[in-house]
C-alpha cells in the first residue's frame, strides 16, 4: 500500500511540475516567437517585485485548473462579497486550490513516513489531506464573506444617521456619500469603502442609479439592496431624498428592534439542552453527591451487618 501510494503521488507532482515548468519556465511559444522573430520589437517586460511573485504564480497556475462555469460564477460573486475585486482574484484562487489540494498530500504522506506509520489507513489519511486541501479555501471564503457581510450590516445603521444628516444639512446626495465614505473610514470601514467606489464610479461617468445597483450586488446584503431601491426611486420619481432616507431609517430601526426581540425570544430554547447537559449534571453532583456518599459509608454497611 506505501509503495502504491508513493508511486502515485510521485507521479501527481511530476505532472503538476511538468505543467508549472511548461507554463512558468520553458514557455514554448515565447521561444518559437523569438525564433520567428515575431518579438523583435517587443517591448522590455517589467521587473514583478518579489512580493508579488507567489501571486503571479497562483495566477498562472489557476488559468490552467478546468472548473465550470456555474462554479465559477458562483465563487466570482462570493469573491466580491468578501472584498476580492481584483480581475484575476478568481485565477488566483484557484491557484490557492490546486496548490494546497497537491502539497497537502505530500505533506501528509511524508509525516506518515516520519513517523513509520504502518496502519491501513494510509490511503485514507492522504486523500482526506487531498480534500481539505481542494474544500478548505471554499469554506475559507465563505466565512471571510459572511463576516464581511455581518461587519456591513452592523456599519449601515451608522452611515445611514449620517447620510440623513448630510442631505437635510443641504448636501447633495453625491456630495452626501462621499462625505459619508469619509467620516466611517476608521469606524466602519467596509461600508466606507462602498460608498467610495460609489462616488468613483458616479465621478467617473457612470449613472448613479448603476453605481448604486453595483454596490448592492457587490455587498450581497439585503439591507443594502433595499437602500439602494429606496435612492433609485426617490431620484427617479423626484421625491425628496432626506425624507425618504428618515422614512427608511426608521424602519430599519423598528426592523433590528424586531429581529433582536425575536432572538430573545429563541433564547429559552437554546438553553435547554446547555443547562440539560452542563448544568443539570453539576446541580446533582452537588445536591445528591453527599447523600449518596452518605448512604454508601454508613446505610450499606449497616444493612450487610444486619
Amino acid at each position: 500500500m506505501v509503495l502504491i501510494t508513493s508511486f502515485i503521488l510521485f507521479g501527481l507532482l511530476a505532472m503538476l511540475l511538468s505543467v508549472i515548468g511548461m507554463n512558468l519556465w520553458v514557455r514554448p511559444k515565447a521561444a518559437l516567437d523569438r525564433v520567428t522573430g515575431e518579438m523583435a520589437h517587443a517591448e522590455q517586460e517589467l521587473m514583478t517585485h518579489p512580493s508579488l511573485v507567489f501571486r503571479d504564480m497562483m495566477k498562472k497556475l489557476g488559468a490552467i485548473i478546468p472548473s465550470s462555469p456555474k462554479d465559477s460564477g458562483m465563487l466570482q460573486r462570493r469573491l466580491q462579497y468578501a472584498g476580492f475585486r481584483s480581475p484575476n482574484a478568481l485565477k488566483v484562487f484557484y491557484g490557492i486550490k490546486g496548490c494546497l489540494a497537491v502539497s497537502l498530500p505530500v505533506l501528509m504522506s511524508m509525516f506518515l513516513y516520519g513517523v513509520s506509520y504502518r496502519g491501513d489507513n494510509t490511503m485514507a489519511y492522504i486523500l482526506g489531506a487531498a480534500a481539505l486541501g481542494y474544500v478548505g479555501p471554499n469554506e475559507f471564503l465563505r466565512h471571510a464573506a459572511k463576516r464581511r457581510q455581518s461587519r456591513i450590516r452592523k456599519g449601515l445603521a451608522n452611515g445611514l444617521d449620517l447620510l440623513v444628516v448630510c442631505v437635510e444639512s443641504g448636501l447633495g446626495l453625491d456630495q452626501a456619500i462621499m462625505q459619508v465614505s469619509k467620516e466611517l473610514q476608521k469606524a466602519h470601514e467596509e461600508i466606507s469603502d462602498e460608498f467610495a467606489l460609489v462616488n468613483l464610479e458616479i465621478r467617473a461617468g457612470k449613472r448613479r442609479a448603476d453605481a448604486l445597483r453595483d454596490m448592492g450586488n457587490r455587498t450581497g446584503v439585503e439591507e443594502v439592496k433595499k437602500l439602494v431601491a429606496v435612492l433609485v426611486q426617490a431620484d427617479r420619481f423626484g421625491t425628496s431624498i432626506g425624507a425618504s432616507l428618515k422614512s427608511h431609517s426608521d424602519y430599519m430601526r423598528v426592523q433590528a428592534r424586531q429581529e433582536a426581540e425575536t432572538r430573545a425570544a429563541k433564547i429559552g430554547v437554546k438553553m435547554v439542552f446547555p443547562i440539560f447537559f452542563f448544568i443539570l449534571p453539576s446541580l446533582f453532583v452537588v445536591t445528591v453527591g453527599p447523600i449518596v456518599v452518605r448512604i454508601f459509608r454508613e446505610l450499606l454497611p449497616m444493612m450487610n451487618n444486619g
